[in-house]
């Protein structure tokens, strides 16, 4: 659960689980690039395929970067997953921020899929709620060698249990049908099905704070 500021390890769900470190994002961000080589949406966003990891690792670093400041970005001892958090109020992006992240489309086989991609992303901020507050899950990725070891419930776990020591909630956009289930586990449902233009379709799942 969370600590406080620092970077002490914790137990949750029988993994060591700390808080990451600007020192991390390198291998948190090619870890991430991995996770996500074969999501729908990063398949949409950055085609050709080729182009995907070397982009992808641009994007987590970037985001990264802007949510470790947050002190919320959660990973395993071993990097090999992590969850990153906006808390309450903090979820938008800065043009700054946003400025960052279409870094990653600095290609020119790339560039002409931003123009769509920038549409579905403001898209989907338009319909990110803004009440009540509630923590922001942006991103949760495993290794693939690592997965269904139990870690990406670990990283979450701390912070779901203050959003029900807060009596707060928490909010995600799930970019793949089949984690659906997983997030269900963890106490989130759908809301919506959005189809991105000329994409593939994200889910925005809300968690009520458990008594």
């Amino acid at each position: 659960m969370p600590v406080g500021l620092g970077y002490v390890l914790v137990m949750s769900e029988g993994q060591q689980i700390r808080r990451a470190r600007s020192a991390d994002v390198p291998a948190l961000a090619a870890m991430l690039a991995r996770a996500f080589a074969d999501d729908p949406v990063a398949s949409w966003a950055y085609r050709p395929a080729a182009l995907r990891r070397t982009a992808l690792e641009r994007f987590q670093a970037a985001r990264l970067r802007q949510l470790i400041a947050e002190e919320e970005v959660w990973t395993s001892a071993d990097l090999g997953c992590a969850a990153l958090w906006a808390p309450p109020g903090r979820w938008r992006q800065s043009l700054r921020e946003e400025a960052g992240l279409l870094r990653s489309f600095l290609h020119p086989r790339l560039l002409v899929r931003l123009p769509l991609v920038f549409l579905g992303w403001h898209g989907m901020e338009a319909q990110h709620p803004s009440s009540p507050e509630h923590w922001y899950l942006a991103v949760l990725g495993t290794d693939p060698s690592l997965q269904g070891r139990g870690l990406a419930s670990a990283v979450l776990g701390g912070v779901l249990e203050q959003c029900d020591s807060d009596g707060v909630g928490a909010y995600l956009e799930s970019s793949k049908e089949s984690n659906i289930d997983f997030y269900a586990r963890h106490g989130f449902r759908v809301l919506q099905e959005i189809r991105l233009t000329r994409g593939p379709s994200m889910w925005k799942m809300w968690r009520d704070p458990r008594p």
